[in-house]
């Protein structure tokens, strides 16, 4: 199909099927917004209902990955690619890797494939799929288009890969468990946020790049890559990696707030909090980031 025309069919399919989405799933999006964004009802449901509505063109996309391999330059503009070129070049690389820390705006598996395709070394670190099949299959396209995957629980293979030389590619603004992150300030709320970045990066003194992308008016993209970061290795750990974490988590949502519709807020990103932490822990937490 004419690419404009199979983005149009994406977009209009994924709209068919928001009316099958769980009203308690919606409800949950449009309060989510509310609270972060600080807009009405009427707003909050039109974001809520554009978010997921991209997930067509999402999908789209990564379909029409064998023809994307071919034009990624003109679909995909980069800006800030000299900061991994430069980095690729330095001395001080001494043949290791980097990270580089995104998240769940505009078309995420799409900026692995623009990655790749610029000659970036990039490991991407995936959620296995429950379906064998769903697995595969995106995982086949994920590699046509140049990227190497991961799955989240090889730790040890990402540690390996950045001694290789190669950029772990994580995605930091899902929920995760109590024991599996550390609670900062995301929203003007106390959330727990992911560590992966800010432990990797301080354990093995490679740079974070943050990085982001949002999409066109002609339904191109623009990647924006930052410069690098470094973690502060000091006698407390802890400190180190959580002052990181809340600097990479205020990255996140000044870009959600500056394109709010491309981020994915049907996830349930306050989930742990809710379920993992009492009214009384959350209160003490609120007084030590300073939320009112």
């Amino acid at each position: 199909m004419p690419f404009n025309f199979a983005l149009k069919l994406g977009y209009a399919l994924a709209n068919f099927l928001w009316l099958f989405v769980p009203k308690k799933r919606k409800i949950l999006a449009q309060e989510n917004i509310q609270k972060c964004l600080g807009v009405d009802k009427k707003e909050s449901v039109r974001i809520a209902k554009v978010s997921a509505v991209n997930l067509g063109s999402i999908l789209i996309e990564v379909l029409m990955f064998p023809v994307l391999k071919n034009t990624m330059q003109s679909h995909v503009k980069i800006i800030g690619l000299e900061y991994l070129q430069n980095y690729i070049k330095s001395a001080e690389r001494n043949g290791r890797g980097a990270v580089i820390a995104t998240s769940h705006s505009d078309n995420w598996e799409l900026m692995g494939g623009a990655f790749a395709q610029n000659g970036i070394p990039l490991v991407g670190v995936a959620k296995k799929q429950k379906s064998d099949g769903a697995d595969k299959f995106i995982n086949e396209y994920r590699t046509l288009i140049g990227m190497h995957i991961t799955y989240r629980s090889g730790v040890r293979e990402m540690y390996k890969m950045l001694d290789e030389g190669h950029f772990i590619g994580l995605i930091m603004d899902q929920d995760v468990g109590r024991n599996d992150g550390v609670v900062v300030k995301f929203f003007n709320r106390a959330t727990n946020y992911v560590t992966g970045a800010a432990a990797m990066s301080r354990f093995k003194g490679v740079p974070i790049f943050p990085a982001f992308m949002h999409k066109n008016f002609d339904g191109t993209h623009t990647l924006e890559i930052q410069p690098p970061v470094f973690v502060e290795r000091t006698d407390d750990k802890r400190a180190d990696i959580y002052k990181m974490t809340q600097y990479l988590a205020t990255l996140t949502e000044n870009h959600i707030r500056k394109y709010p519709e491309e981020w994915f807020w049907l996830h349930d990103r306050w989930k742990s909090m809710r379920t993992e932490f009492s009214p009384e822990e959350i209160v003490e937490l609120n007084k030590k980031l300073s939320i009112n």
